[in-house]
This record gives structure tokens, C-alpha cells and sequence, in this order.
């Protein structure tokens, strides 16, 4: 098995090894892949609002020692290519092998391929790829595909993809895994846009459903399956998801 795991919620005071420890303690440091979080400010960031880094410089290096990857969530839904080429320093930047953007926008997921193709193309799971259709499709642009958290119980639609070693599927869930709109991904991008918080929405609120809190799935099922990368989310005290 592949882990990519979340650094969301981390203060870059804390060093990532202390994470690992505290958080991510069962999984072996050598099947962890990847780290994805915010770095220095960048306004193609999305999913979750942009307070602040996440992983310091110090963080990467340690990763980069530990031969694990930088996954960068620029998962905005919205980018023009004037505000690309105001990024292109920071891609630069982070560009190296083994790292990887996780894209919304197909836009920007061209533009990146073209101008950046050692990094790994995601399709995030924003995207909501959620049939065989919407799958084969992605695949002709994106490297991996993000699938959402309600797939892992769809076992027709996981028998049914084709090149599984270009699927990532969620290890853990939390308040995506019953949501039936997910407004708060794009009112996300639009809070990273405008710097307006008051533009965050959730649809807790609007929609009746039930919150399950945090869930494990079962990866050793899953993995029969044919499936072995996996996205690990942290969970947040007290609350009903997760970082």
C-alpha cells in the first residue's frame, strides 16, 4: 500500500516528524508517498481556506530526506492564465520529482502538464469522478484520479476500472462522505480568491443528512480489489471530519 497524508490544520512550528509520530504512527514511514498541504501563500489553493503554511521549509526538506513527496492542493476552481503566471514562481519552485499538483480546473491542469511534466497531474476529488464514464475521461489529462469517499462502497464501479494503479481512494472519511452537495469546495476557491471568509458556506445547515464522523474503510478489502494508494485525513478533536 501508498499512503498521501494530510497535513492540513498543521502549524509549521510543529516539525513534521512530531506529526508523523503523533498522528501518523501506524503507518509505515516507508509506504507514506506523499505530504499535501499548504506551503507559501498561492491563490490557486483550494479545498480548505488558506490561514497560513502548513509545511515549513524545514518541513520538506525533512520530507524530501525521508524520500517522501510534496502533493500540492492547487484546487481552485477558478484560474485565468494571467493569474497561472503569477504562480509560476511557486511552481518552480516546488518542481522536482516524485512531487504532484492536485488540480480541479482543467484549465490549469493543461497548462501545468505543458509548461511542468515531471509533476504528478491529480484530479482532485473536488471533481466529484464518481462513474466508469467520468473515470476514462479524466484519465486522458490527469495521471491519478481522486475518487470521492462514497465510492469505496461502490463495489460495481471499483470492479469496473480499468488501470487501478491510476486510482487514489480515501483510507478514512469524514462529513464529505454523506454530503449531498459539497458547496464548501467552491465557496472555498472563492474565499482563496476574494480573502472574504464571510464567503464560506456549508451545506449543513440547508440539507438534512447524517454525519457520520469520522470512518476507516477497510483497506484490506479494498486492496483485494486491486487498489493500493490511499489518502490518510487527520482527524479534527471534537468536530465530525477531518483535516
Amino acid at each position: 500500500m501508498e499512503f498521501t497524508v494530510s497535513a492540513r490544520g498543521k502549524s509549521p512550528a510543529l516539525p513534521i516528524q512530531q506529526l508523523i509520530k503523533k498522528n501518523f504512527g501506524h503507518l509505515p514511514v516507508e509506504q507514506i508517498e506523499s505530504f499535501f498541504g499548504f506551503a507559501e501563500p498561492c491563490t490557486l489553493y483550494g479545498g480548505r481556506v488558506y490561514t497560513g503554511a502548513e509545511l515549513s521549509r524545514y518541513d520538506l526538506r525533512s520530507l524530501y530526506k525521508m524520500g517522501i513527496n510534496f502533493r500540492i492542493p492547487l484546487t481552485n476552481h477558478y484560474a485565468t492564465a494571467k493569474e497561472y503566471a503569477e504562480c509560476l514562481p511557486f511552481l518552480e519552485k516546488h518542481y522536482r520529482p516524485g512531487n504532484s499538483v492536485i488540480i480541479t480546473n482543467d484549465k490549469l491542469a493543461k497548462w501545468v502538464r505543458a509548461d511542468f511534466p515531471d509533476y504528478r497531474v491529480e484530479a482532485s476529488v473536488i471533481k466529484n469522478i464518481n462513474t466508469l464514464k467520468k473515470v476514462e475521461k479524466a484519465y486522458e489529462l490527469y495521471d491519478t484520479v481522486i475518487l470521492p469517499m462514497e465510492a469505496n462502497e461502490d463495489e460495481k464501479l471499483l470492479q469496473s476500472i480499468p488501470e487501478k494503479q491510476r486510482v487514489m481512494l480515501f483510507a478514512n472519511a469524514g462529513c464529505a462522505m454523506t454530503c449531498p452537495s459539497k458547496i464548501c469546495y467552491t465557496s472555498v476557491s472563492k474565499v482563496n480568491k476574494e480573502g472574504d471568509k464571510s464567503l464560506w458556506q456549508c451545506s449543513q445547515s440547508l440539507k438534512s443528512r447524517d454525519i457520520l464522523g469520522m470512518m476507516d474503510f477497510d483497506l484490506d478489502y479494498l486492496q483485494s480489489l486491486g487498489f493500493h494508494r490511499f489518502k490518510v485525513l487527520r482527524s479534527r478533536p471534537g468536530q465530525m471530519t477531518g483535516f
